[in-house]
């Protein structure tokens, strides 16, 4: 793609017509606008907030009278309330609930009503509700048979909400969505209401499973006719899920280790995974009783360590689980290892817990809490279960998880945390003999020795052992409880960093793509020989695509190259090759052909860039229309003024140190740094391949240049592309279309085909057609960069030599990657852009966009003046 110039043109070009984009002229108007557009999430919100007005309902949800009355449970299917399950979804229980469902509303409910229907969701939501709950407390009541705590926790209990509803909804609208996306919601929602009925056993939690699960059923069972093709799950998706799995098993122990109330089945993994503090009043309690000192001054020291650090400490179990579903996300063979061995670990201190929770029946007490009884067989199962249970999973799932980080990643990461460990617990020891009066009782070398191998372990994992010494002071307490802290975060940000790590890429040779470019590429093929390119071959060799990796996506340069036969094959491979390496494939700047077999993959489509390219047969430079072309001539002439070919590695330095000064001068004007990727610059010059243009008077001065990339097919040279665009700002108007008309005339004369002008970055050609939404963004986001980079202009620009218009696209799988999408590919042009630069550059563009949309106003109203 050719980079933007500081032309002036001769005439005023119009620029693109933006879209025709109506803005609301009053809130109320946007309100209305978006109510009609979704009426059943509006009435949702507009019923659920005036209801809690009118009952007092807001602030700390509806009274226990009125509970009673209209509440979902056990209690009242008793009292004969038949009409619970729908008057229970016009509530919720205060206004924490009452914002987080009406988010929960907003974000859902419009896109179910786009994709199924207004009338239709409705009939959704009610039945979804109506039976959900009567399953839920079906649930509720096998329970109740069960006995236990549980069991006379849920019984005695009334819910309200329309979360599960919604919930319902959501997961029935899903047989309605693409593959993907049924996939993704059916995932996340399953497990996550899974994960709160099993560790928090509410029977909020339970109605919220049965109303999911109706759902689910539902869904398949009014869209069975419009099933798609079977599609089997990508290593990607496969790895999403191990993850997620793995992710909840660590985040359900930690909402029942700190939430108020801790029910479910799962609740006791909290004392593997995370203790939770005595409560105080607890602790009083028993000190009340003499028999028990000996737990009163173990309790008492665990509540002196209730700190911040003993807090991180505490969940640490659970953040390393989330380090490793993070690399198990990346397909990291060393995550899998962490993954299995922290579960096998935490299955063992279950064992431990099991066993000393079902031989101690004061400890019971003391660690499940007042009337949580609990069979035998039961202790010993639950920890044991779940860590099993993920160790089946992941066992199952190995061959997914192949990728290997970069020799001699994991020697340095085990480096330094050796070193960490060895600082710490030297800074421990020796801080602490040389502070030892601010700790009680004083310690002695070997009470410090005796009791570091503790400061790495959370206290729940103490068990009965009380400290030989406690903290007094603010320093020896930093000491004392963030020792530990600071070496697993050592530990757990190098292994993020290391599941980080792309793996080595094998180099290949430079003669071997130039082979496949001269046998067939785009004409805008040329930039996959610049640095900084990686490449995937075809197994037989005959095709490449040459990509870069940022930020873990895989971007193309432009299409693949070689036989042409083998494109579509290689696209194939490519996203094959991807996947496997956990990368997020982009098909970046690729022509309509790659497009469309993107599209028959079933990714999208948007575009990018639009490529002015003119074919040279029977091009003359007469008629109105190449006006701007005869005048450039004519002016070029009069000033003496000549376009001379050249090579930049063989050029003398008198024409070489002014192409610098050219550039670096143009390069001061933007105050940003220089665009790259598919956009050349002097260090592309040197390419022997590469013949310049430049215009050059009698006295060798240099007024502008342009550069000229190789366009072969079949090994024959057919034309060029043009890439490197410079002027000196005192160069005379039209000195670009001299140059670029002097290339086309020359190269008509050795029988070229084409002359590439090179594609306009997020530009694009009218043709009549309604843009989709990302376009629109991708329009504005245009609109926005124009006073810096001039996209749209350097495409009017173009239009001087009247080309036809081929359009480039980018093609992408998943909508939800195009925020890392989008990072990745300014990275790629902008490498170099500091957040100092970025931060001071946004509010110019904005600024200087909004004045070119307030002026664009007052024109148009000037217009309508008589």
């Amino acid at each position: 793609m050719s980079t933007p110039t500081t032309t002036s043109p001769t005439t005023k070009v119009p620029d693109h017509p933006r879209p025709n984009v109506r803005w609301p002229k009053s809130w109320l108007r946007w309100t209305v606008a978006v109510a009609l557009s979704a009426p059943l999430a509006a009435a949702m919100v507009v019923t659920l907030w005036s209801i809690a007005l009118v009952s007092g309902s807001l602030a700390h949800g509806p009274s226990p009278e009125l509970l009673t009355v209209v509440g979902a449970g056990l209690g009242p299917v008793r009292l004969g309330h038949w009409w619970f399950p729908l008057s229970s979804m016009l509530w919720c229980g205060g206004l924490p609930s009452y914002l987080a469902t009406t988010f929960l509303i907003i974000a859902v409910v419009p896109a179910v009503e786009r994709r199924v229907g207004n009338l239709r969701a409705l009939a959704l939501l009610v039945a979804v509700q109506i039976i959900g709950v009567i399953a839920g407390l079906g649930l509720t009541a096998l329970i109740a048979v069960e006995g236990g705590s549980w069991g006379r926790q849920v019984v005695g209990s009334v819910a309200v909400g329309p979360a599960g509803a919604v919930f319902g909804l959501t997961l029935a609208a899903s047989a309605a969505f693409s593959t993907l996306w049924k996939r993704r919601l059916r995932v996340v929602l399953l497990v996550g209401l899974a994960m709160l009925a099993l560790y928090s056993g509410l029977l909020s939690d339970l109605l919220r499973l049965g109303t999911g699960v109706v759902g689910l059923g539902a869904g398949a069972w009014i869209w069975r006719g419009h099933r798609e093709a079977r599609q089997h799950y990508t290593k990607p998706e496969v790895r999403v899920l191990v993850a997620l799995i793995v992710a909840a098993s660590a985040i359900g122990p930690l909402i029942a280790a700190f939430a108020h109330t801790r029910v479910g089945p799962l609740s006791l993994l909290r004392f593997v995974f995370a203790s939770p503090p005595p409560d105080p009043g607890t602790v009083a309690q028993i000190c009340t009783d003499a028999l028990m000192a000996r737990d009163c001054a173990h309790l008492q020291a665990l509540l002196r360590l209730n700190g911040v650090g003993p807090a991180f400490m505490s969940a640490m179990p659970v953040l390393l689980l989330l380090a490793a579903a993070q690399g198990l996300r990346l397909g990291r063979r060393a995550a899998w290892y962490a993954a299995v061995g922290l579960n096998l670990a935490l299955t063992a201190l279950g064992v431990v817990l099991a066993v000393a929770t079902a031989t101690s029946p004061r400890r019971e007490r003391l660690m499940i809490g007042p009337g949580h009884h609990l069979n035998t067989w039961v202790l010993f199962v639950l920890p044991l279960l779940q860590p099993v249970l993920i160790v089946v999973l992941l066992l199952l799932a190995r061959g997914q998880f192949r990728v290997r980080a970069p020799s001699g990643t994991y020697r340095a990461w085990a480096g330094r945390v050796v070193y960490t460990l060895l600082a710490v617990s030297t800074l421990y020891v020796a801080g602490s003999l040389l502070l030892s009066d601010d700790y009680q009782p004083v310690p002695h070398l070997t009470d410090v020795l005796t009791d570091l191998p503790t400061r790495f372990l959370p206290p729940g994992y103490l068990g009965a052992n009380d400290p030989i010494f406690l903290p007094i002071h603010p320093v020896t307490t930093l000491l004392y409880e963030w020792t530990g802290v600071a070496f697993w975060a050592v530990l757990a940000a190098g292994a993020l960093s290391t599941f980080a790590r792309t793996p080595p890429l094998v180099p290949e040779s430079e003669t071997q793509v130039r082979q496949l470019l001269s046998a067939g590429g785009s004409s805008l093929s040329y930039p996959v020989t610049w640095s900084g390119n990686s490449y995937w071959f075809t197994d037989d060799r005959t095709a490449a695509i040459a990509y870069r990796v940022i930020g873990g996506v895989a971007i193309t340069t432009g299409d693949p190259i070689g036989d042409h036969d083998s494109h579509q094959r290689a696209v194939h491979g490519f996203i094959s090759y991807c996947q496997d390496h956990s990368w997020t494939p982009c098909l970046y700047a690729v022509g309509g052909d790659v497009a469309a077999h993107a599209t028959a993959l079933g990714w999208r489509t948007v575009q990018v860039a639009e490529e002015a390219v003119l074919t040279l047969g029977d091009l003359a430079f007469t008629g109105k229309r190449w006006q701007n072309v005869r005048t450039a001539f004519n002016n070029a002439r009069k000033l003496g003024i000549d376009a001379e070919w050249c090579r930049f590695s063989e050029a003398p330095a008198v024409i070489t140190d002014q192409v610098r000064v050219i550039s670096q001068e143009w390069m001061a004007s933007k105050g940003v740094p220089e665009m790259e990727f598919t956009l050349g610059r002097i260090a592309e010059l040197a390419d022997n391949e590469v013949k310049l243009l430049i215009a050059v008077d009698h006295d060798r001065t240099v007024h502008a240049v342009t550069s000229w990339l190789p366009v072969r097919r079949h090994g024959e040279l057919i034309g060029y592309t043009l890439d490197f665009m410079r002027r000196r700002p005192e160069a005379f108007n039209g000195i670009m279309e001299f140059l670029i008309a002097s290339a086309a005339r020359d190269c008509q004369t050795d029988g070229m085909k084409i002359l590439s002008l090179s594609g306009a970055p997020l530009a694009r050609f009218d043709r009549g057609e309604p843009p989709a939404r990302l376009q629109r963004v991708l329009d504005l986001l245009a609109a926005v960069l124009e006073p810096i980079y001039g996209f749209k202009s350097l495409l009017a620009f173009k239009a001087r030599f009247n080309p036809s218009y081929e359009p480039l696209f980018l093609a992408y799988r998943d909508p939800v990657a195009l925020p890392k999408i989008g990072r990745a590919i300014t990275r790629a042009y902008l490498p170099h852009l500091t957040l100092m630069q970025a931060v001071e550059l946004t509010p110019q563009l904005i600024s200087s966009y909004l004045s070119k949309r307030r002026a664009a106003t007052a024109q148009r109203e000037s217009d309508k003046q008589p």
